[in-house]
């Protein structure tokens, strides 16, 4: 097949750009020691969090178009056909699989091969990797196996933290954006506070660009945001929120718990006697789902092409409501 491109000075000047930006990457993350160092600084993930905002808000702009989702959407969308998992009933299964294991495993051979694990991380001799598959073969756990190298190394956490003015650059010159500030600044003087929004994980969604990027948005609009730690559950989610005196918690789902998590973590508000806390939910949902969520006190649900602007507005709508009900 013959080229279309060959020898086309665009095509050799797009690829020498990219090559020359890549480069001076490399060149930046050489400069801070390597690669580790710029994970562990939180470098790399805050670039990738500037990136995936700028993208996002070219998106929302419409600038970048991605068909059926902003922009040539269909007037109705049928529903997806999805599989319902009782997860429930999951966690009960496999609590009762990992008790059978447990029960019939040799228990001195585990601890013996913990034990040497632990050891090769202390003294720095030996093959990890070899101790962990042997650690596997007498049955141990990866939760075991896990345990017994946080005792030398600690367990890693990553940082919470978010880039700034990225997204809101893009709508400078935006009219309702403006607006959408203004309104929210009305909030701050009324109240005494800006509207404080708390971004969460729940279960094991370990998916968070779209929660950092709601998290700049919001924030580039004038809200307060705490970002919380992945992996956290309903009820630790529930005291952080809680303990930060937040006015709304939004959870953001893509790992399908959302009817399991978002009711427990409902249910950890009102039994801490925080009846006006707003939960908000936006990811990967299908929409026969909406319903159920709203039923289990959910005050709006965000679907994937929301734009970042129209949720911040829904959720102000939502807070102010709260704000006005009688206390419970």
């Amino acid at each position: 097949m013959i080229d279309p491109w060959a020898g086309s000075y665009l095509m050799e000047r797009l690829t020498q750009d990219l090559a020359d930006q890549a480069w001076a990457i490399i060149e930046e993350v050489e400069a801070m020691g390597g690669m580790t160092k710029a994970v562990e600084s939180g470098w790399a993930k805050l670039r990738i969090e500037q990136c995936a905002a700028e993208k996002q808000a070219r998106i929302d702009r419409g600038d970048d178009v991605i068909v059926g989702v902003n922009k040539y959407r269909l007037a109705h969308e049928d529903p997806l056909v999805t599989r319902e998992i009782d997860n429930t009933a999951v966690r009960e299964a496999q609590l009762k699989r990992l008790a059978a294991v447990r029960a019939a495993r040799d228990a001195g051979a585990v601890t013996a091969a913990l034990a040497a694990l632990t050891a090769a991380a202390q003294s720095g001799a030996g093959n990890l990797l070899a101790l962990a598959v042997q650690a596997m073969r007498v049955r141990a756990t990866v939760g075991e196996i896990s345990d017994a190298l946080e005792k030398v190394y600690g367990r890693y956490r990553a940082r919470t933290e978010s880039v700034s003015g990225v997204y809101g650059a893009a709508f400078a010159d935006d009219a309702p954006w403006a607006s959408l500030k203004g309104e929210i600044d009305a909030f701050a003087a009324d109240e005494g506070r800006r509207p404080r929004l708390m971004v969460a994980k729940l279960g094991q969604d370990g998916h968070d660009r779209g929660a950092k990027i709601i998290a700049t948005g919001f924030a580039d609009l004038g809200f307060d945001v705490d970002i919380g730690p992945l992996f956290q559950t309903p009820e630790e989610a529930a005291r952080q929120a809680i303990e930060n005196d937040v006015h709304v918690i939004g959870i953001s789902t893509l790992a399908a718990g959302h009817k399991t998590l978002v009711p427990q973590l409902i249910a950890a508000l009102r039994a801490q006697g925080a009846h006006d806390v707003v939960v908000v939910v936006g990811g990967v949902i299908p929409a026969q789902d909406y319903d159920f969520l709203k039923a289990s006190g959910v005050a709006a649900v965000f679907g994937p092409g929301t734009v970042i602007a129209d949720a911040a507005r829904e959720v102000l709508a939502a807070v102010r409501t709260a704000r006005a009900r009688p206390a419970v």
